[in-house]
Formats: C-alpha cells, sequence, structure tokens
C-alpha cells in the first residue's frame, strides 16, 4: 500500500534510509514517526549480511525500523545504482552510515547526487567522523561510549570503567542526525539549496558529557566517577529505604533545609560538616550513612510522598515492568498500538513529545525486507516487465 503518513508535521518529505543496525535507522525512524515518507534499502535477502537488530522478526528491529517502507536494491550492480539514483532525484533526504569511502565508491556521495537535486538534504552518520586520523574506523557504541568520556564517569571507582545500559552513543548521533536534517529542511526553505550534514558516534558522545566537558574546559577539572551520586550537587543520588531504593535530589540550600526537617535531622543545617555545600562534599560518605540510617525506618512510599510535598525531588527505582505500571507513564499514552500484518498485534513506545495539532502515532509496523519494492519502484514508472527482469536478474 501507498505511504501511510504517521501525523501531517512531516509527509511532504520523502527519506531515502541507506542506513543499517542502530544509529542511522534511529534518524529515520524520528522523521518516520512524524510523517515523512522513509523508504529503506536494503541489500536483497541472499545477499544480505548481519545488518539486523536481532533479526527482523526480534522486538529490536520492529521498534527501531515501524513507519517504513523497505525496498530491496543490489547496489553492487550498475542497475541497482541506477534505480537508487532515481529514486534519490525525487527525495527531499538521503541518511547514509556506510563507512565515509564508501558512498564515494559507489557513486552516491552529495556531490554526484545534488547535480540532479540540488535542493537534496544528505546526511552521513559515522563512528569518528567524515575525515581525519580516525575517520575510516569502523564505529561502535561501546568504543564510542569509551573515547567520548561517559564510561570514565560512569560506575564506582573501584570497579573500573563502567557502559551505560543502552546504546546510547547510537542513539544520540541518530538523534542529532535527524535535528540536523530539520535545520537542513528549514534552511532549504529560504536559501533553495540543500547540503551535506553529518556527525558521528564520537561527536555525539563528546557532546553528551555537557557539564563534564566544561569542569575540564573551563575549569581544569578532570571528572572521576561519582557511582550513583551526583559529582558535584550532594546529597543526590541513590538511598535505601526499608523497602528498596529511591532517588533523591537535594539542590539549594533552600531545599537542603526543607530535606533536613523532613528526615528528622534540623541539626544537619548548622553542623560544621553539613552546612554548606563544601562541607556536604567532603563529608559526603558520613553524611549518605546517616541519610540510609534514617531512611531504613520507612518504606519508599512514605518518604516519597514527605519528601515531593517539600519540594524535595525524589522517585523509586523502576524496572522496566514497573516503568510501564506507573500511572504517570500511562497518563502520558506513551505506548502505542499497532498490528504487523506478519507477527500481530505489537504494543512500542511512541515519541518523547507531543505536538498538540499534529501528533505522531505508529501508523505501519516494521516492514520485512523488500516488503515494498514493487510498490516504490512502481511508483518510479517501472511497468511489469521491468520489475520481472529486474528480479530475475538479481537487481532487487
Amino acid at each position: 500500500m501507498p505511504h501511510m503518513p504517521a501525523s501531517s508535521a512531516l509527509q511532504r518529505f520523502r527519506v531515502v534510509d541507506l542506513t543499517q543496525v542502530r544509529a542511522g535507522p534511529t534518524a529515520c525512524r524520528q522523521l518516520a514517526d512524524w510523517g515523512a515518507d522513509v523508504i529503506q534499502v536494503q541489500m536483497p535477502e541472499h545477499m544480505r549480511g548481519d545488518d539486523t537488530l536481532g533479526g527482523q522478526e526480534g522486538s529490536d528491529y520492529q521498534y527501531t525500523h515501524r513507519n517504513k517502507r523497505s525496498i530491496t536494491l543490489n547496489l553492487k550492480e550498475a542497475e541497482g545504482i541506477s534505480v537508487l539514483k532515481r529514486l534519490i532525484a525525487g527525495a527531499d533526504v538521503v541518511v547514509e552510515n556506510f563507512r565515509p569511502d564508501v558512498k564515494f565508491r559507489l557513486g552516491i556521495d552529495y556531490e554526484t547526487l545534488r547535480v540532479d537535486n540540488p535542493r537534496l538534504v544528505y546526511a552521513s552518520i559515522s563512528g569518528f567522523g567524515q575525515s581525519g586520523p580516525l575517520a575510516g574506523r569502523p564505529g561502535f557504541d561501546q568504543i564510542a561510549q569509551g573515547m567520548g568520556g561517559l564510561m570514565s564517569v560512569t560506575g564506582l571507582a573501584e570497579q573500573g570503567p563502567m557502559r551505560v545500559g543502552i546504546p546510547i552513543a547510537d542513539l544520540c548521533a541518530g538523534i542529532f542526525a535527524a535535528q540536523g536534517i530539520l535545520v537542513a529542511l528549514l534552511e532549504r526553505e529560504s536559501s533553495g539549496k540543500g547540503q551535506w550534514l553529518h556527525t558521528s558516534l564520537l561527536e555525539s558522545m563528546v557532546y553528551m558529557m555537557d557539564f563534564q566537558t566544561s569542569r575540564w574546559l573551563i575549569d581544569g577539572e578532570i571528572a572521576t566517577q561519582a557511582g550513583n551520586f551526583h559529582p558535584t550537587s550532594i546529597p543526590t543520588g541513590v538511598y535505601k529505604a526499608r523497602d528498596g531504593y529511591m532517588n533523591i535530589a537535594v539542590f539549594g540550600s533552600k531545599i537542603w533545609e526543607r530535606f533536613c526537617d523532613i528526615m528528622g535531622a534540623p541539626e544537619w543545617v548548622s553542623d560544621e560538616r553539613y552546612k554548606d555545600k563544601k562541607g556536604r562534599s567532603v563529608n559526603r560518605d558520613s553524611l549518605n550513612a546517616e541519610i540510609n540510617r534514617r531512611l531504613a525506618a520507612q518504606d519508599r512510599a512514605y518518604w516519597i510522598e514527605r519528601m515531593n510535598a517539600g519540594g524535595v525531588a525524589c522517585g523509586h527505582i523502576s524496572n522496566m515492568k514497573e516503568v510501564f505500571e506507573e500511572p504517570q507513564i500511562q497518563h502520558l499514552d506513551m505506548v502505542k498500538d499497532v498490528v504487523s500484518t506478519h507477527l500481530g498485534a505489537q504494543r512500542l513506545v511512541g515519541q518523547p513529545m507531543q505536538l498538540e495539532r499534529t501528533p505522531s502515532t505508529i501508523a505501519r509496523a516494521a516492514p520485512r525486507r523488500g516488503e515494498h519494492t514493487e510498490e516504490v519502484l512502481g511508483e518510479l514508472g517501472l511497468s511489469a516487465a521491468d520489475l520481472a527482469r529486474m528480479k530475475s536478474t538479481g537487481v532487487y
């Protein structure tokens, strides 16, 4: 069936998705969820490598590739490249995450494609950038987490570096690429011209280090691992009540005073060890031990209710089951229902931002490889005879 926009916001744009694995598909999912006609181009089944997320029927793949159409093209064949260029000539956006040299070897780099489509926005995602001494290296999320500094500030110091529990470099690179595409499309409205934009897992990780970068660049301070506790705001971190763990965040002197009252320890406000930020930093361990001792007298619900009523930010720590049992998550309607023609009913997390007039939804489940090849190529004007010949010769 033809394009089924998930939103009216971006439905006028066509995106050619040449990506695989996670960072690139994440960028394209962002556009698809807001209505763009994202056409995923994959190698034919008999030629495919390990380019999927847990297999095409796996939950990971289903989440990442919803709202897209899929075609197959053999890009090792001249006719496959020719058909791809024909598709791109009528598109608004191309997204690729090949190694930097591959697009030039295939003749589908930005400078080549802009000749036939000067309005084209061309987005490249790589491990380390499009140029420089590491540009040719293969990129992988955990490598970027390490090189970008994240693992040096995550976890407990005595346990060594620690990765984050999600592929955050991949995800951030994909989201930044999607943001860059939207910026370029906005700019195109005034200039009438497309452009090449690129980001990488490494750049995304360095940017996401946020205040830790300025602590070094401005203050000359190298951040270290602080475990579950905030490196500069104390007390902020993971604490244990009678029935389990909770997060507490105490920011500012007024909130500190309220926290002390709630904990039944107003004397902490004037205690030389704890009365100011510097003292609480030096005496972090003794303060945390005293907080845990007092918290152990009651369950989490008791403390969470009292602290939030007093303006002290806190909350319980949830596993995935508990996340989706949370009434606030349910109220925010983050879980969307969709029916896959291949796998049946599915529940997937939707977009985390709400546009009241042009909302996002999940209009279609993830496609199977090449599910829409004949449909999309037919939209380019290729005849049934053309398609039969191309299939028989392995072009798709």
